[in-house]
């Protein structure tokens, strides 16, 4: 696994894919392929009225990702240093066998330059300390990265408040 940590706090996101524009933005890419997604999942009717929730799908930086044992030519690569899985676009030869490889759909076909690129949460920004560009303009703020053990207590604080109704 990544040494980082990506979550998203799916009761505070409104679906406004702002996280999309700004990844697409961020690396110079059309509408699609889209490095991060926002997967509707409803509506569905909470009483009397509908309600839909959204859920954030960048890559997960597997341990052993299955994208990068299928590349051929080693374009697919994992950072030793901390876990994160990038495509090398010089070596990527366009065959796709990692979109085929990996069971969440990460790698996207990018038809512009026919090569496959992915979620990288932004390496060059992560070796500036910087977070990824993604989390960066969530209005909500619902979006969250750092190093898993800073992150654990977020997710811990938020479920001890939920379970006493402060939030």
């Amino acid at each position: 696994m990544s040494i980082y940590y990506l979550f998203q706090d799916a009761k505070k996101c409104i679906g406004c894919r702002a996280c999309e524009v700004q990844c697409s933005s961020n690396k110079a890419l059309s509408a699609v392929p889209k490095l991060c997604q926002i997967m509707t999942v409803g509506p569905k009717f909470v009483g009397s009225l509908p309600r839909a929730a959204y859920t954030f799908m960048p890559c997960f930086h597997c341990e052993n990702p299955w994208c990068v044992a299928a590349c051929p030519t080693g374009a697919m690569q994992k950072r030793d240093r901390d876990g994160i899985v990038f495509v090398d676009p010089e070596l990527c030869v366009g065959c796709k066998t990692c979109m085929s490889a990996c069971p969440w759909g990460a790698p996207q076909w990018n038809e512009e330059v026919g090569k496959v690129v992915k979620c990288d949460f932004c390496k060059d920004r992560v070796d500036q300390g910087l977070p990824p560009a993604c989390v960066t303009v969530c209005p909500t703020d619902c979006l969250h990265f750092g190093k898993a053990d800073q992150v654990r207590p977020v997710r811990r604080e938020r479920y001890a408040k939920a379970m006493a109704g402060i939030e």
